[in-house]
């Protein structure tokens, strides 16, 4: 892995995370939580979209999108699973 997609990575995975908590708490998590949520919203979207057949978009925005809809999906089942909480 080079520099340079160790970068997209991150910078991907903070939009991301900060779009989704955004979406979904109303405010962001913090930088580092942020980057956290949207790599793992990343890996969850890269996983189910190729089973459920759904491709969006090409390039950086189809990154973005992808890894906010995974991240999303993330926030709301750690909601459910912790219960609780403000919605």
């Amino acid at each position: 892995m080079s520099g340079e997609s160790l970068l997209v990575i991150l910078i991907v995975g903070l939009i991301a995370g900060w779009l989704a908590g955004h979406f979904v708490r109303g405010t962001g998590f913090g930088i580092v939580a942020d980057i956290c949520i949207g790599i793992i919203g990343a890996f969850i979207a890269s996983w189910l979209f190729p089973q459920l057949g759904i491709a969006l978009g090409t390039g950086w925005i189809r990154l973005i999108l992808n890894s906010t809809i995974g991240a999303v999906l993330l926030l709301i089942v750690l909601r459910l699973i912790r219960g609780g909480g403000r919605w």
